[in-house]
This record gives structure tokens, C-alpha cells and sequence, in this order.
């Protein structure tokens, strides 16, 4: 949950919008991500592959493999997500709009193969780093995965709080992406670590940007000690690269 607020979640059955209906179970996170990933194109990036490949960690509902299915419908979708709250909703949104070139992995990527404590949340928030509604679930090691292919065209981690160990463990293993977005999350009881995110992407030929979704009024006085999540940042990354037509 971003920032440490609280909500109530209902399930809203057919929301529709541009031609699709979805289920979705929190009107707030729908409009939110919405306005992200369709009025904003945060996820918009530049490929010269007829078929590029897209590897989305913390799909949630589906609207970004929507947003891929409109804007690359030559793709290859692998969609990661790891909350079972959420994963069959995940299913369904694809398969009741006709959206059939995602492969779908019900697991949470992580620094090993195995299994791992994850609070399910039932909207947007789930993580490993949550301490109630606890339930195992399966994880993948992101970095033996990235390697089994030679070039991604564009990968997405927005994983609620591990993507600090998730791409420090890659940190060899970026070389065939050509695109790339984290979501940052800074929890309280854990050291900052966007620096460490910064230099592996650096270490990689990644130019980026930074975007801070949400701002506090006097930050040097109001630290967020009250939240959660205490900061929050977008990082985009792009590497130039020969000019590529496939795989």
C-alpha cells in the first residue's frame, strides 16, 4: 500500500473503459493506475522489434498488459504476480477481454527459487515486506530468468519494497535490456537503497530519470514517520543500443 495509508477495498465487478471491461478491486487504484499507464504512457518506450519481448514483475490487475497489448500487439508478455488475491483477477481481465499473448506466472520475483512469506493485501500493496495476512507463495530468482533470454526489450519491477535486492542480485544480468522501470519503495524499517538501484544501472549504460509521484510539504520537518513507506520514486531507464529488428 503506497505511503502507509488506509483503505477499504470492494470488489467492483465491470468497470469499463476504451472498448475493455475489468474487474477491479479498488475503484481508488484503478483511477490512479489508469491515469499512469494510459493519460501518462508511463510505461511508453521505444523498440525497433517486430515482436518485443516485455517482462512485467507486479502485473496487479492487468492494465499495464493491457497498455502493452494496445501499443505492441506483436508482443510477448511474461506478467508476474505474486498475490493470490489478485492473480485471478489478473486471469480473468485477460482472458474476458481476449488479450492472448501474455504468459501469466502466479509467483514473486525474488533473489531465489523456492518460497517466501507474503502479505497479501488485495489491491496494490501485497509484499514480502508486510506483516499481516501472511501467506506462502512460490518465488522465482529474477536474475536466472533475465538470463535464459538475449534481449528484452522492455522490463518492469514494481514489486512493493524488494526491488533494491531483486536488482542488486541482477546486477550482471542487465545487459540484454533495453528499457527498464522500477518503482522505488523506501519502508521505514529498512535502510534507503535508491542509490544502490542507481549504480547498478549506471553500471549497466543506463541513462534514467526520476519521478517522485508524491510530494510532503516540508520534508525536512514532516520525515513521514507516520507512514509506512516513506518515500516513493519512479526511475526510468533506457541504454542506447545498435539498431536491432528481433530476438
Amino acid at each position: 500500500m503506497k505511503w502507509g495509508g488506509k483503505r477499504r477495498y470492494t470488489l467492483i465487478e465491470n468497470v469499463r473503459f476504451l472498448g475493455y471491461e475489468f474487474t477491479v478491486p479498488d475503484l481508488q487504484t484503478f483511477i490512479g493506475q489508469f491515469q499512469e499507464i494510459f493519460v501518462e504512457e508511463c510505461y511508453r518506450f521505444n523498440t525497433q522489434a517486430s515482436e518485443p519481448l516485455i517482462i512485467d514483475c507486479g502485473a496487479n490487475i492487468g492494465l499495464s498488459c493491457l497498455f502493452y497489448n494496445k501499443n505492441y500487439p506483436k508482443s510477448r508478455i511474461i506478467a508476474f504476480e505474486a498475490d493470490p488475491k489478485i492473480f485471478p483477477i489478473l486471469k480473468r481481465n485477460l482472458l474476458n477481454n481476449n488479450i492472448n499473448n501474455v504468459e501469466l506466472v502466479d509467483k514473486a520475483v525474488w533473489i531465489n527459487d523456492g518460497e517466501i512469506d507474503f502479505a497479501a493485501e488485495g489491491s496494490d500493496g501485497g509484499s514480502i515486506y508486510g506483516s499481516l495476512n501472511l501467506t506462502r507463495i512460490k518465488c522465482i530468482r529474477l536474475k536466472d530468468y533475465l538470463e535464459t533470454y538475449s534481449h528484452i526489450d522492455f522490463l518492469k519491477i514494481d514489486i512493493e519494497g524488494p526491488e533494491d535486492k531483486v536488482i542488486e542480485d541482477c546486477r550482471y544480468s542487465l545487459h540484454n535490456v533495453d528499457n527498464i522501470f522500477v518503482e522505488y519503495h523506501s519502508w521505514k524499517q529498512n535502510g534507503q537503497k535508491l542509490g544502490d538501484i542507481l549504480s547498478v544501472l549506471q553500471l549497466n549504460e543506463f541513462r534514467y530519470f526520476l519521478e517522485v509521484p508524491t510530494k510532503r510539504r516540508s520534508p525536512l520537518l514532516n520525515q513521514g514517520n507516520n507512514l509506512t513507506i516513506d518515500m516513493h520514486v519512479n526511475i526510468y531507464g533506457w541504454r542506447k543500443h545498435h539498431s536491432r529488428t528481433g530476438h
